[in-house]
């Protein structure tokens, strides 16, 4: 019996796929896998997989929105909404590798302490925002470079990485907390170090398809929260 709730639980309808640039995957929590495309509903318990070069958006039933990066692995843990009982609403994410854009909806308005999203390095709460969450794993050693071929580019390092373009949030860890505001970039080392502001353009980049932006109804249809978001779809500077 437990094991049938928690399935039951686990499938309850959390939101929509409203665009789609490449492959996306949504592991279940019976351990089956499933292919989704656009306008595929995803659930409570589904581990998302956003393959290379893939852009995935997420509509939840509050009309807020998550849109994932390329080569990102993002758990639903838990979304419950229901417009007449504000004290069941419930969402809780996890990063698990990757990238993503949030942008707040009605759940998040009305009870921001309810939405968590966690990441290797610390978990951020909301103050009613938009922002973008970035963390780079620890990377291989890198291999000697070939002759007459440049080095690499530098990359980030490890680490969670934020920016608020709309609103406010906190991130916290065994290290210490602190809120980010509109505009303000932020980094976590690991999870024992406490969140640093960083000064702007941490070389940051999220590049959805154009297509993207012209999603309506995000954070509630408030224009400007919308319009806010949209200065991002090129490149977070």
């Amino acid at each position: 019996m437990i094991a049938v709730t928690a399935f039951a639980w686990a499938g309850q309808v959390a939101g929509t796929v409203v665009h789609l640039s490449g492959p996306l995957l949504a592991k279940k929590a019976d351990g089956s896998v499933k292919v989704l495309a656009r306008k595929s509903e995803v659930e409570q318990g589904d581990t998302l997989v956003a393959e290379k070069g893939t852009y995935a958006q997420i509509r939840f039933i509050d009309n807020s929105e998550i849109t994932l990066r390329p080569d990102t692995t993002f758990k639903i843990e838990a979304f419950a909404y229901d417009e007449a009982r504000p004290d069941a609403d419930s969402a809780s994410f996890n990063l698990v590798k990757g990238g993503l854009r949030s942008v707040t909806g009605l759940l998040g308005k009305r009870n921001k302490e309810k939405f968590s999203l966690k990441t290797p390095t610390a978990t951020i709460g909301i103050r009613g925002t938009t922002f973008i969450a970035q963390y780079v794993p620890t990377a291989a050693p890198a291999m000697p470079a070939t002759p007459g071929r440049p080095p690499a580019a530098p990359s980030l390092a490890p680490g969670l990485y934020v920016q608020v373009v709309d609103g406010a949030i906190n991130l916290t860890n065994t290290g210490g907390a602190m809120n980010f505001t509109a505009g303000q970039f932020g980094f976590v080392r690991n999870n024992i170090t406490p969140p640093v502001i960083v000064p702007p353009n941490p070389a940051l980049k999220f590049m959805p398809p154009p297509a993207f932006s012209s999603s309506s109804g995000a954070a509630g249809g408030a224009s400007g929260s919308q319009s806010k978001a949209a200065t991002v779809d090129c490149e977070v500077r």
